[in-house]
């Protein structure tokens, strides 16, 4: 277990010993520059990701996909599902680097879009260290496929919370080529990028429906007896649901105190409320694994949250390091049960780095 609290440490003591950013540009976001440390904080996570063996619980389902790249070429790509993945395991194959080589083109794309979400925020070192328990270690080392695309959607709401609507559309549907899921984040852009209740509910309907004609049609009925009619039920969604509610409930409770933008408040508002409607949703229902699945795509809420509320409670722009500290020690205690008590954890123990 050593290995996964170092990759915690490392981040946790940046962010204590670090002062905030507190300057933004003239329409109020804050540059997105990544200096070398932050160079080598992506190299650092893509080789953690990439060069991992035998770790994470998908780690031998995803073999099916190598296997099936040695009979495929790149234009075979356009009758696959999920091609974005398809052509990383057809690039590594005809590269000779085996899996290693799609865990490591997979995790810099994972790795970028949470390097440049967390640099947008405030304190990106406590970004980066409440992303390393569950976004890192267990999305990014097990949910190989989705992981890519939540990276790529990260950069799509850092496009969004920016007015850049084309930009977060194209982030997010480069997502869906490595894992359809991420077409559900969609309908978010008209619901935050309006006004008009009527031109919102337009836009997300007309959304909707071509995310699912071109990319979720022919797989629905596959996610539907996957998901729901096998009742399948994923082991700890109550919880991972419950830390999104946690965060969101902060922010809507705090968010007058919160330095955003009209366009940042507005979406994260949103992307809040649908983190405690998930969490609701999972009482009445058997879809927890559904419902976890798609709550994947609101985990970025969880750092932009946590990566203001210090300066939000405490005095802004000072380092509030007892602040830090107390999430610092929540995110610590969630590794801590999750690594210990966890069903299904030990596919992720002992962390061990090598070639496959």
């Amino acid at each position: 277990m050593l290995p996964y609290w170092l990759f915690f440490i490392f981040p946790a003591m940046a962010a204590l010993t670090t002062a905030p950013m507190t300057r933004v540009r003239g329409d109020g976001t804050r540059s997105i520059r990544l200096d070398p440390a932050w160079v080598l904080t992506i190299l650092l996570l893509t080789a953690v990701i990439g060069f991992r063996y035998d770790v994470g619980g998908d780690w031998n389902n995803y073999f099916r996909y190598l296997f099936g790249a040695y009979s495929l070429t790149f234009e075979d790509l356009g009758n696959l599902e999920d091609p974005g993945y398809w052509a990383l395991n057809i690039l590594s194959v005809r590269l000779g680097w085996g899996m290693t080589g799609v865990n490591t083109f997979g995790g810099l794309i994972f790795s970028v879009g949470l390097v440049v979400f967390c640099r947008s925020l405030p304190r990106p070192w406590l970004a980066l260290a409440c992303a390393i328990p569950y976004l890192v270690i267990v999305v990014g080392m097990g949910y190989t496929r989705q992981a890519i695309a939540v990276g790529l959607a990260m950069i799509g709401l850092m496009a969004l919370s920016r007015k850049r609507l084309l930009a977060f559309a194209v982030w997010v549907l480069l997502g869906a080529l490595f894992h359809k899921s991420a077409v559900l984040l969609i309908p978010i852009a008209g619901l935050a990028t309006t006004t008009n209740r009527w031109l919102s509910l337009g836009l997300v309907t007309v959304a909707t429906i071509l995310a699912y004609t071109t990319l979720l049609e022919e797989s629905a009925e596959n996610l539907i007896s996957t998901y729901v009619d096998g009742n399948i039920e994923s082991a700890g969604a109550f919880i991972r649901l419950a830390m999104n509610a946690v965060p969101a409930a902060l922010f809507l409770w705090y968010r007058q105190r919160f330095a955003l933008t009209p366009n940042e408040k507005k979406l994260w508002t949103l992307m809040s409320l649908i983190a405690i409607g998930l969490f609701l949703a999972f009482f009445p229902t058997s879809m927890s694994t559904a419902l976890d699945r798609m709550a994947l795509y609101i985990i970025p809420l969880q750092l932009f949250v946590f990566a203001h509320l210090p300066d939000a409670v405490g005095a802004f722009g000072r380092r509030n390091q007892s602040i830090v500290a107390l999430i610092l020690l929540y995110y610590a205690l969630v590794m801590f049960v999750w690594l210990n008590f966890a069903n299904h954890s030990h596919r992720w123990i002992p962390y061990q780095f090598g070639l496959a």
